[in-house]
């Protein structure tokens, strides 16, 4: 059976979570009640250090689900050449249906690339783009007050004014409480967080509208919807309204964790795609 193969594969790198998850396999015959699959990709499905970086375990039960009509995409804060840089190096079998990038512009692979979906992603653009125009003046004097109490690296790139590099976690927590100050000016703009890493985004486009948009094209509904993250970014995607099934892996920060928790969501006693892999067995088993 190929998810065996899978786990026979992963049994190197985990043998006692091997033990422990022995009888966590789902039924392949049975049919899904998952049709759309959104996964963040690092340290959620993908370790960077980690051999190899994607699971065999999650590619086998991806791909299983993708035979059987569901739908995967990946919702990232990567841009396009950073992700299929590090899908080329996993080297995985399978390839997603569909990628949100930058959490918030979407694309679908039509059989030989990836398309952006036009009329999304030009109004993601443009409500960005005025947005940014409004702020651009008041950035100045924000940038001015982080560089004079941290060390930390600003700028701008093409998805944003204000992009940040924290140091540490710690000064990142300050930054961010003054960002979600500033952003009190200006109703639409937010402050999207990973870790030490945070830049500005429209709060109409982001992980969890994207797939709801994903949900309404595919003509299906929330409650056929899993969703796993690991850290603040991943919030937005990580609600009842946006999927029934949530999961996140053993190494999401604490928050990511509550929230799952609260909402009867499933967190993993493994690590990135070992742990979403057994959250998509853990709902896929349920009733």
């Amino acid at each position: 059976m190929q998810i065996a193969r899978g786990l026979l594969c992963w049994v190197c790198s985990d043998l006692h979570g091997l033990r422990n998850a022995s009888h966590a396999h789902w039924n392949p015959n049975m049919t899904s009640p998952i049709q759309l699959i959104s996964t963040d990709f690092d340290g959620t499905i993908f370790a960077e250090f980690e051999n190899p970086p994607i699971p065999q375990r999650f590619v086998s039960l991806i791909g299983d689900l993708q035979t059987r009509g569901a739908k995967w995409v990946i919702n990232t804060g990567r841009d396009m050449s950073s992700l299929m840089e590090a899908l080329a190096r996993s080297k995985i079998s399978i390839q997603p249906d569909y990628l949100v990038l930058v959490e918030r512009e979407i694309y679908q692979h039509d059989g030989v690339r990836y398309a952006p979906l036009a009329e999304w992603n030009a109004a993601c653009n443009r409500d960005h783009a005025e947005l940014f125009k409004r702020v651009q003046t008041e950035v100045g004097g924000l940038i001015d007050w982080v560089n004079a109490r941290f060390r930390a690296t600003v700028y701008a790139d093409p998805y944003s004014p204000f992009c940040l590099i924290a140091g540490n976690n710690g000064d990142a927590d300050l930054i961010h409480a003054r960002l979600d100050e500033f952003c009190l000016r200006f109703p639409e703009l937010t402050v999207v967080r990973n870790d030490v890493y945070a830049r500005f985004s429209h709060v109409a486009y982001n992980k969890g509208t994207a797939l709801a948009e994903l949900t309404r094209r595919l003509r299906i509904t929330s409650a056929q919807v899993f969703a796993a993250g690991d850290h603040l970014n991943d919030l937005p995607m990580l609600k009842r309204e946006f999927a029934r099934y949530l999961a996140t892996p053993a190494n999401a920060i604490e928050s990511v964790k509550a929230v799952v928790r609260q909402q009867q969501g499933f967190v993993s006693q493994f690590s990135q795609g070992a742990g979403v892999a057994e959250g998509l067995e853990f709902h896929l088993r349920q009733p």
